[in-house]
């Protein structure tokens, strides 16, 4: 009698037996998993795979859907698969280049293409999109030898991906077919082409918006959001990388393979202090501007930022001071709850409105205020004498993620506010088609600093991370484009940089904890980048510094 294996579905609670070799997908069909939308995917011993994945040992099995970021991940990765193939028919010697997250799609540009992107053009790639999704063509992922995966790349005109597989060399890697098309992502893809219900491609700017359903209905395409300040930013930094000769993982990696890596710490650094000292140089000559709001989301590094303009404010001879937002929070048994029935800390009403903007009316008057302090040991406010007021030549920095909520300053005439939006927008991918998303470099940070400031595991970061995400979502995202200047904080050797540090707690993150598999999913991103290791190289007032160790700025 052949031997079965036990299999636990999590979606059920079922426990059923299977012979060596069951795929996932027969899996799903004989237990019946009906999700709210179409399954995608599974996690298997809360590691990823695909539905085509066939057991050979005992599993506990979950299946996913588009409405979970692994799935939500399969799903784009397979449909700019599609983009690939459609655009490598129509129009072989260009190169599709997805550049990043912007107008709640992707941003694609078409090199070497010979003419401009029309919206005759564009539609043609659609419908040719169209037509391969109806074919529905299997996704076929092969283990290959890394000599034979690197003859392909190069018969397919992918330097990027050669100069990549170069610098970070396994004996085999897995490729990705698609009809005939090769490529690599870094993950997993759904089935079939026929999986890819919803999408959208519009033509933007001087390229391509690739647009995607919405997360939490996926039956139906996301909103367009206009989103040109974050565009600019984007197209600033590209010109960065291109000041420091880095498009991607692969020439990042050469460069610290062949030990010149240490002039993108000090270009990086230049970019980011000629930068700050412009904001403040544009704050200077807005007269009347009493009030710099400094808003972002997580690990977006605020906290340096707001520090490094107070010292270009200084230059520009006006006096800075500080007020937190943190000093406003209600207290504990005051504040509001999610739907679970949890604490919600990232909604504004977490702040007592009232009392900040009677406080921002007196300091603007020119009278002194108490300043409240808040206790998150004991979670109420208190007093303990501390004193402000301002002077004419005083400008008042509020840094927190809701500085740029409406809702927080509509007593404050629009002229005395300056708004700055501040995140860490990452623009170098690991290649043309696999980007890096900005989230995951925040997390990045957040779980390094969380470990060496607050004691915590990767894995409690983790853990809190959708709630963050879900916050930021909805506090801080809407508002972005309302600011006046926007700062990317990113630096593009960090990755390489971070690595060191975040690897080792990433490690410690068991199979059996149900965070095992973002927490692997993070360090096949950082498997493809060679070490950057120079920190005695980065200046003790970077704002990378804030997430390691080593800053003069003092954090409270």
């Amino acid at each position: 009698m052949a031997k079965l294996l036990e299999i636990e579905c999590l979606n059920n609670g079922l426990v059923k037996y299977y012979p060596l070799g069951t795929s996932l997908l027969e899996i799903a069909k004989d237990q019946q998993i009906v999700l709210p939308n179409q399954i995608l995917g599974a996690r298997v011993n809360n590691v990823v795979e695909e539905l085509n994945y066939e057991i050979f040992k005992p599993k506990k099995i979950k299946f996913i859907d588009y409405t979970d970021s692994d799935g939500k991940r399969m799903y784009e990765r397979s449909l700019m698969f599609i983009l690939l193939k459609a655009v490598k028919e129509l129009y072989p010697q260009a190169h599709l280049r997805i550049e990043h997250s912007i107008s709640k799609g992707y941003y694609c540009e078409l090199d070497d293409l010979g003419c401009p992107v029309t919206d005759e053009l564009v539609t043609q790639i659609q419908k040719r999109m169209l037509q391969i999704v109806a074919a529905d063509y299997p996704f076929v992922r092969q283990d290959i030898s890394a000599e034979d995966a690197l003859s392909l790349f190069e018969q397919n005109g992918f330097t990027e991906k050669v100069q990549l597989f170069k610098t970070c060399p396994e004996y085999f890697t897995q490729v990705h077919f698609l009809n005939g098309q090769v490529d690599y992502f870094y993950g997993y893809l759904v089935p079939s082409t026929s999986y890819i219900k919803v999408f959208g491609l519009d033509r933007y700017l001087d390229g391509m918006l690739l647009r995607l359903p919405n997360k939490n209905h996926p039956s139906e395409l996301d909103d367009y959001k206009e989103q040109r300040k974050l565009f600019d930013i984007f197209r600033e930094f590209k010109s960065w990388a291109k000041i420091l000769g880095i498009a991607n993982v692969g020439s990042m990696n050469q460069a610290i393979k062949n030990k010149t890596d240490n002039e993108f710490i000090k270009i990086g650094e230049a970019l980011h202090e000629k930068k700050v000292a412009s904001i403040a140089d544009s704050i200077k000559s807005r007269k009347g501007v009493k009030l710099v709001l400094i808003a972002g989301p997580s690990s977006s590094g605020k906290t340096t930022f707001c520090m490094r303009l107070a010292i270009q404010l200084k230059v520009a001879e006006l006096k800075p001071i500080f007020i937190s937002l943190d000093n406003y929070f209600v207290d504990r048994d005051a504040t509001p709850r999610d739907e679970h029935g949890e604490y919600d800390f990232e909604s504004v009403d977490t702040l007592d409105i009232p009392k900040f903007q009677q406080d921002l009316l007196d300091l603007l008057d020119g009278k002194e205020i108490d300043v409240p302090k808040f206790s998150f040991q004991t979670g109420t406010r208190y007093y303990d004498g501390t004193k402000m007021k301002m002077q004419a030549d005083n400008v008042l920095l509020l840094e927190g993620i809701h500085a740029l909520n409406p809702k927080l300053t509509s007593v404050i005439a629009p002229e005395q506010k300056f708004r700055i939006y501040i995140s860490a927008l990452t623009t170098m991918g690991i290649d043309s088609h696999n980007r890096i998303s900005t989230t995951d470099n925040r997390l990045l940070r957040r779980i390094i600093r969380d470990h060496r400031y607050r004691g915590y595991s990767a894995q409690e970061t983790i853990k809190r991370w959708p709630s963050v995400k879900r916050g930021e979502e909805k506090w801080i995202f809407p508002f972005q484009e309302e600011a006046d200047v926007m700062f990317n904080s990113a630096l593009i050797y960090e990755l390489s940089l971070l690595k060191r540090f975040a690897e080792p707690l990433l490690k410690e993150v068991q199979p059996v904890d149900p965070c095992y598999s973002e927490a692997n999913r993070l360090l096949k991103l950082l498997s493809y980048f060679k070490i950057m290791d120079r920190v005695e190289e980065v200046p003790p007032t970077s704002l990378i510094r804030e997430f390691l160790y080593g800053s003069t700025f003092k954090y409270t």
